[in-house]
């Protein structure tokens, strides 16, 4: 029995070592990234991925190389992000993610339950589909940490916006932009200028003479949007990047512009469709809240509680909703002014808060809710339509120029951390 049972376990041990081999085989680093790595199996992941849905599309693809190199980058810059992550302390506990998840099921009208079931019949784990949402949660945040600081706005460029916005009205313009950039180093040579322009003629040339867009700008673009084809989505005239603003006005759709040059590389952009702007009103909501964070001492669970006794506390009028913001909110903005926080447009809120006002009755408290800053109990005590005033302008001329500056710097920034980076790509994908 005992060289029996030695037996046995000497082929467990040969077929976990041949199984550790095979696994191994098939699963390998593929991409050294700073202090990082990307697997064979997380290029092979989003080669598929984009496969799978432009298939759903009807779109058609370039080379599996060209793919397999856009896939790469992408997977480069994300790596990089997430490494910057753990260097900055930044992470998404399980209920931030949940609670964004229940914001997506409820933006596409669906219960948590249904949008799983959906991604499982989309042939993706549901767990995956966490873990993809919770590393675009940590990228935003990053980025807008290091992005937000490199944007200044003066207060003549404000004023400037604010006086063409007047000059234009309200029926601006939006473009639909197809985009691709044959970019080269952040300080090129002679040689390198003249290589990326040569190359952006040739991509001209080919989208002249029929060439699908998307094709071409998966397998050609150094932009940000490229595995999507370039689709920049919808931009306000005002809203987009200057040098794209001050060519595309006045053109027609399928228009082709460029190539552009930039401090990036070469722009070549496509007007895809273009709408008109209505008319709308704006409301706004007057709330107040109570914040609690949790933290080593004060768990999930118990933060919760704490607002729920809160809020029986206030129906059964043994105390009231200001006293408790000024006594136990740990919003310093609003607490000692009892919570509330003045009228606002509700997207200024992050999205789990926004969402809980809009289910709001006035004079209603809400249920406890979890936010990316923690705990919060919210009572909507006023709506009002908002009217256009000077004060509105200049926040609106003020986000569009933010938002402009802040896609351009963003793109800068992932350019300067992808050159100073170590990469060293171990397989190229031709063996």
């Amino acid at each position: 029995m005992r060289v029996l049972s030695a037996l046995i376990c000497s082929v467990i041990l040969t077929l976990s070592s041949v199984s550790a081999l095979a696994q191994e085989s098939l699963d390998k680093v593929a991409v050294i990234v700073d202090q990082g790595v990307i697997l064979q199996s997380e290029i092979d992941e989003l080669v598929n991925t984009v496969k799978d849905n432009a298939a759903k599309n009807n779109q058609s693809l370039p080379s599996d190389r060209a793919l397999r190199t856009q896939a790469i980058e992408k997977l480069i810059t994300d790596n990089l992000q997430m490494q910057m992550a753990d260097r900055m302390g930044i992470r998404v506990s399980d209920p931030q993610l949940e609670q964004t998840i229940a914001n997506i099921a409820q933006s596409q009208n669906r219960t948590v339950a249904q949008l799983r079931q959906d991604i499982i019949s989309s042939s993706m784990s549901y767990d995956a589909y966490r873990e993809t949402i919770r590393k675009e949660l940590i990228t935003g945040e990053v980025r807008r940490a290091n992005v937000r600081r490199r944007i200044y706005i003066t207060p003549q460029e404000i004023a400037t916006l604010m006086e063409l916005i007047k000059e234009q009205g309200d029926a601006q313009a939006e473009y639909r932009l197809g985009h691709i950039l044959i970019g080269f180093p952040v300080e090129p040579t002679d040689q390198d200028i003249a290589d990326a322009r040569e190359r952006a003629d040739k991509v001209i040339n080919l989208l002249n003479n029929g060439s699908d867009f998307a094709k071409i700008a998966i397998a050609s673009s150094s932009g940000a949007k490229a595995l999507e084809g370039g689709d920049m989505g919808w931009l306000n005239i005002n809203a987009m990047p200057t040098l794209f603003a001050e060519v595309v006005q006045g053109r027609p759709v399928d228009s082709l512009i460029g190539p552009i040059r930039s401090g990036a590389g070469f722009h070549i952009l496509k007007i895809m469709e273009t709408r008109g702007i209505e008319i709308s009103t704006v409301e706004e909501v007057n709330a107040r809240h109570i914040l609690v964070k949790p933290s080593i001492i004060l768990s999930e669970e118990k933060a919760e509680k704490m607002l729920k006794d809160f809020k029986q506390q206030i129906i059964d009028g043994t105390a009231t909703f200001a006293d408790l913001a000024k006594k136990h909110s740990e919003d310093p903005g609003s607490g000692l002014k009892g919570g509330e926080l003045g009228f606002a447009d509700p997207e200024m809120y992050v999205p789990a808060f926004k969402n809980a006002l809009a289910e709001l009755a006035q004079g209603e408290i809400s249920e406890p809710i979890r936010s990316v800053h923690g705990w919060h109990l919210i009572e909507l005590l006023e709506r009002r339509i908002d009217d256009a005033t000077d004060k509105k302008q200049q926040e609106k001329a003020y986000q569009l120029i933010f938002n402009r500056k802040f896609a351009e710097e963003t793109d800068s920034w992932l350019r300067e951390m992808r050159e100073s980076a170590y990469i060293e790509i171990l397989d190229d994908g031709t063996s």
